[in-house]
């Protein structure tokens, strides 16, 4: 079979492999379509908080496929059944899991990182990890099942969010364009606040999808604050951006008894100066991973049209040339790629 294989820093192949075999308590699928995301950038460029990553590894942990074979111990699935994995696996024994906290797991392990993934022709998965994907749902938008569950979990779960609210996501990459177009979905008012670099792509398809833009490197932030909510502040700020700064200017703009939601993963250490934080009673909250309810809430959002993969996913990268599609997302040149695994 193909496989996409990290060999090094920045440095990904095409190579032959072997179909793996299920054992009998797993299923073997063939991969659909699988889908590029910020830790899929960040372990490409090999940074810190990924160098633990075993290389070569085959990369890829959001995807869609049919299961094709199943173990002689499996009785929930069969050939034919179309599926998504949750990739952060959890251990079901440590005091979070008993919690009812799985996503925070203390010995979690993440498909295509702690193992090999699904930038694949087939991979094998414990069905435990597998949900159906509705008739509804194409298998190439189920691809962005997992980061669209990321934002359920962040909104739904996560937030304060209520219809009429004023809201600002930072970043426009695909969790805060999910992010965004949950809340919208809710009735929000939305800002999504970017750079310059990205407001030759990401942001003019936010505008496509009805939902307000900002590029904070041509127009002032404090401006929008002020047209927007009176210079009150947001309600709710969701942090995307996986970059220090964002929960500090979370802070700056959003309201007394507002709350920031950081959603991204900042790479180095903030320096909060926490008076104004406690002062202003701001909640600040972080929002990590997803559990399998926000799972289900995905697969309904995109089966009954709130989420429109179409409007996110780009299949214009081949897997044939995956380079290509990590340099495109780190230049903030599309939002989701996805390659696609069956052929077509």
């Amino acid at each position: 079979m193909k496989q996409i294989v990290q060999t090094g820093p920045e440095s990904v192949e095409v190579q032959d492999g072997e179909r793996p075999e299920p054992d009998p308590g797993e299923v073997l699928v063939r991969v659909h379509s699988a889908g590029l995301c910020g830790s899929d950038a960040h372990a490409y460029k090999y940074e810190g908080g990924y160098e633990w990553i075993p290389i070569p590894r085959i990369m890829g942990h959001e995807y869609s496929g049919e299961i094709v074979e199943v173990g002689a111990d499996v009785t929930t699935f069969e050939p034919g059944d179309r599926i998504v994995e949750e990739p952060i696996h959890h251990c079901g024994e440590c005091f979070q899991c008993k919690n009812g906290q799985e996503n925070v797991c203390q010995n979690f392990s993440i498909t295509g990182m702690h193992r090999d993934g699904a930038y694949a022709d087939y991979t094998v998965v414990d069905p435990h990890h597998l949900h159906p994907i509705p008739d509804g749902v194409p298998l190439a938008h189920a691809a962005i099942t997992e980061p669209t569950s990321i934002a359920t979990r962040a909104v739904f779960s996560r937030s304060a969010v209520t219809p009429g609210d004023t809201v600002l996501v930072e970043g426009p990459g695909p969790i805060g364009v999910l992010v965004a177009a949950i809340a919208d979905s809710m009735g929000a008012n939305v800002l999504v606040s970017g750079l310059a670099k990205d407001a030759v792509s990401r942001l003019p398809q936010l505008e496509k999808m009805g939902i307000d833009t900002i590029d904070i490197e041509s127009s002032a932030l404090e401006d929008a604050v002020d047209a927007r909510t009176d210079g009150i502040g947001f309600d709710v700020v969701f942090d995307t951006t996986g970059h220090r700064t964002g929960v500090e200017t979370g802070i700056d703009v959003v309201r007394k008894g507002g709350q920031v939601v950081v959603v991204g993963l900042p790479g180095e250490p903030s320096d909060l100066f926490m008076t104004p934080i406690v002062r202003g009673e701001i909640d600040l909250t972080t929002s990590y991973g997803s559990t399998w309810s926000n799972f289900e809430q995905a697969l309904r959002l995109m089966e009954n049209g709130t989420i429109d993969a179409d409007e996110i996913v780009s299949t214009s990268y081949s897997a044939s040339d995956p380079a290509t599609a990590f340099e495109a997302f780190l230049n903030s040149e599309v939002i989701k790629p996805v390659f696609r695994f069956d052929g077509d």
